[in-house]
């Protein structure tokens, strides 16, 4: 029986000095993360890529609307107009100088078409005179620029137009618009004639 009581009290025993051992011994640390620029500069990479792909996909659901300018006309010339204060030279086309053969014709008969209008211009461009170009509607939805060139006073303008109106243009309206014509192939030496001979003819 003592030999029984001593075995119990050396199990308690031994079991107090290893709950004491495991309660002293020192927790495992995990090493700190040094919060060096270069890691923080990882770490922010992922990020940035995430909100740049957010925004790309927002923007892309999200299409650019053309600016569109709408009111009644002030007109130029035979190609340009003014809306809400804003020059406007109408797309695809070239229409006469007011000094040139046709330029007051083309003048009025653009006012004539827009009389008690209300214009729509969809802004497709700004010139390198700082104009805005826009395709300009009637209200029923005519096109100014083809309305023009039907008349035989204005040109389609390859360059700029993609020959869209090409196929409207008279038989005659190259020859009768030959300056017009003469400035889209480049050739202004027809122009300086032209304007020598008007100098000359207003001084006689």
């Amino acid at each position: 029986m003592e030999i029984l009581i001593g075995a119990v009290a050396v199990f308690f025993m031994l079991k107090l000095v290893v709950q004491s051992v495991l309660r002293v011994a020192p927790k495992p640390v995990r090493p700190k993360r040094k919060n060096t620029p270069h890691a923080k500069q990882k770490s922010e990479v992922p990020r940035a890529i995430d909100r740049a792909l957010h925004r790309d996909n927002r923007s892309a659901s999200r299409p650019v609307q053309p600016r569109v300018l709408m009111g009644s006309a002030w007109i130029t010339d035979g190609d340009s107009i003014w809306i809400q204060n804003t020059q406007i030279r109408l797309f695809g086309i070239d229409a006469p100088e007011l000094n040139h053969p046709y330029g007051i014709k083309a003048k009025w008969a653009l006012h004539k078409l827009c009389k008690h209008q209300s214009i729509r211009a969809e802004v497709t461009d700004v010139d390198h005179y700082g104009r805005t170009v826009a395709k300009c509607y009637l209200s029923d939805g005519r096109d100014l620029s083809a309305e023009m060139v039907k008349q035989g006073l204005a040109l389609d303008w390859p360059r700029y137009s993609g020959r869209i109106y090409q196929s409207l243009e008279t038989d005659d309206t190259r020859k009768k618009l030959f300056l017009a014509d003469a400035r889209q192939k480049g050739r202004m030496h027809v122009w300086e004639q032209y304007e020598a001979r008007q100098k000359a003819n207003s001084r006689a």
